[in-house]
């Protein structure tokens, strides 16, 4: 156990206030997450140094297609998430069922990092699988050690987070890749047990702070209507029409069985989202053209991927050929 931050206390326990679930909490109680419990009057986090997961992972896998493109990242991931997805694809872990834990402390994953010869020629960290944001406390205590050894730090989430511990948390991230489940707050509260607003929040913070790109999962019949992916992508391309966006196709899992997201719906919702945006993805669905990546201004192919192999056309961060500086919409340094 590891003392918990972000934790209000009252008379008979606590409210944690890391996440917008802002669990209320007796004595011997533990959060929506299932790794925030409060005991003898503090709150302690019940999965710090323990690793559910881990692998070395393509970065595109996370997927982040627009930093380090063909770069390999060392994937960490613990038990519990604060919300409760019924579609959710990592349920194992993400409800703690089921699954065994080794630890890691931060001392440890540097050793990793520094001595295990796969690992010294990668990009650096991801803490991704379930939920990173409810692993707090042992992100912040191992992303500067990450850095301080010139790697990357990667968030793959939720987005539900309070703005403080965000806050804190932003400077020592380079990239996220945030999961904006849906655009409307009714399929927050029917299907994941909380609320839109508090993740565009998050988005908004992040971006121009760390690399960003966004994730939804596509799913027939709930969030797949082209209004919605349309207002989705037009809010983003409010915040940037180079934020990437990754439409994700969607297969039965967990508690809900709907079919899988027929790929012509998925072509059809990234049509739209070009409209307000200059890079859509398709994911899970190999082999189509949605993977790579084309000039905004003339279309010509400027990253062409095959499943997790990368080949790279853009010269000096410029489209080979009309010369669109594309650079900004990616991270290289």
């Amino acid at each position: 156990m590891h003392e918990a931050l972000f934790f209000h206390k009252h008379e008979k326990g606590g409210t944690c206030l890391l996440c917008p679930q802002t669990c209320r909490l007796q004595e011997g109680e533990t959060g929506l997450c299932r790794v925030r419990q409060v005991r003898g009057g503090r709150l302690y986090s019940l999965n710090y140094g323990r690793v559910g997961a881990m692998a070395l992972d393509p970065i595109e896998k996370k997927p982040l297609y627009h930093f380090h493109p063909g770069s390999w990242i060392l994937s960490l991931g613990t038990v519990g998430c604060n919300l409760a997805c019924g579609f959710c694809q990592n349920w194992q872990l993400a409800r703690g069922e089921a699954r065994e834990t080794r630890p890691l402390s931060p001392e440890e994953l540097v050793r990793l990092l520094t001595e295990e010869e796969p690992l010294r020629e990668q990009l650096g960290v991801a803490y991704t699988y379930a939920e990173p944001s409810v692993w707090y406390e042992y992100i912040r205590d191992c992303a500067p050690r990450v850095r301080e050894l010139g790697l990357k730090n990667v968030l793959v989430t939720n987005g539900y987070i309070n703005p403080k511990p965000l806050e804190e948390l932003l400077p020592l991230i380079d990239a996220m890749n945030i999961d904006v489940k849906a655009f409307r707050e009714e399929f927050y509260r029917r299907h994941c047990a909380g609320s839109l607003k508090p993740v565009l929040e998050t988005v908004s913070r992040a971006v121009g702070r760390c690399h960003v790109e966004v994730t939804c999962l596509v799913i027939p019949g709930e969030n797949d209507s082209l209004e919605e992916i349309g207002s989705l992508a037009r809010w983003l391309g409010e915040l940037g029409r180079d934020i990437p966006l990754h439409l994700s196709r969607y297969y039965p899992n967990y508690r809900m069985d709907n079919p899988p997201t027929p790929p012509a719906t998925l072509k059809a919702a990234r049509e739209k989202a070009l409209k307000y945006l200059n890079y859509v993805y398709l994911g899970n669905l190999p082999g189509e053209e949605g993977c790579h990546t084309l000039c905004p201004c003339c279309s010509r192919l400027l990253i062409h991927r095959k499943g997790y192999t990368v080949k790279n056309h853009l010269l000096g961060g410029f489209c080979p050929e009309c010369g669109h500086e594309a650079a900004d919409a990616f991270c290289f340094s």
